[in-house]
């Protein structure tokens, strides 16, 4: 094989790749001219590697109109690939330039029922800080990290009640508390696991958009002020959109 048939070759996949990549959750199933306002090729071409993609199982034609959507291959890898996830592996990254831009503990938790629990921390290097610990496990309606994760999903007053039970929070003021988080993407805390402790926490989202779990920052209230709180905020929501991202999540929250 030359060059130039080695070059083509890598072009076409490349092409193929950018095919697949304009589909998303809102645009699930495209007609041919609405992939040709996404992908930049000439319509043979597409029309070449539509065919050629839909032979192999990565496309599936439906309607008449023909319209596209990803087909049983693509399901196939994704399989692959979600049981092989880490997530503390590819969340690393996303926390580590979340500790260098604060200096402060940043913590990784995900759901257990009633619970959340921490699977991935950075202890600031700070000598007045505050650490949770991997492992740590609490109420999912007490503190931040887990309110960032309560607020998002779709439970009923009767559903929520039952977290309520036994923690000693207020329903009327942990449901004020969850539509605030709601409305500004973060949830915060303040000497409430931990005096002097405050806390600023997000959510983050899986493929099918279901809260995967939160991120949290967390120092002491000398140094973390109203303001300080939303600049960590402000950095802890562009860098949980990066990690969404990493787990397939693309749109809006389920």
């Amino acid at each position: 094989m030359s060059e130039t048939e080695k070059s083509e070759n890598v072009r076409a996949v490349g092409r193929a790749l950018e095919i697949l990549l304009a589909f998303t959750p809102q645009d699930s199933e495209l007609s041919a001219a609405e992939l040709l306002k996404r992908v930049d090729l000439s319509r043979p071409t597409l029309y070449r590697l539509l065919y050629t993609l839909q032979e192999h199982g990565f496309l599936a034609s439906v309607g008449d109109p023909q319209r596209f959507r990803l087909g049983p291959a693509v399901a196939k890898l994704a399989h692959v690939w979600t049981a092989g996830v880490d997530l503390s592996s590819i969340a690393e990254p996303v926390l580590r330039r979340i500790w260098q831009e604060t200096s402060e503990s940043v913590s990784l938790y995900v759901p257990r029922g009633e619970l959340r629990t921490c699977v991935a921390e950075l202890p600031s290097p700070q000598p007045l800080s505050f650490r949770r610990g991997v492992g740590y496990t609490e109420k999912i309606v007490r503190g931040a990290t887990g309110r960032a994760i309560l607020a998002f999903w779709d439970l009923t007053s009767t559903e929520l009640r039952k977290y309520v039970q036994g923690s000693g929070v207020s329903m009327k003021e942990l449901e004020a508390e969850l539509a605030q988080t709601r409305k500004r993407g973060y949830a915060t805390s303040r000497s409430e696991l931990i005096d002097g402790a405050v806390a600023v926490a997000v959510p983050f989202f899986d493929r099918s958009g279901q809260v995967a779990g939160s991120i949290g920052v967390y120092g002491p209230e000398v140094r973390l002020s109203a303001a300080r709180q939303q600049q960590i905020a402000r950095i802890l929501l562009e860098e949980s959109g990066k990690l969404s991202e990493a787990l397939g999540f693309s749109g809006a929250p389920a």
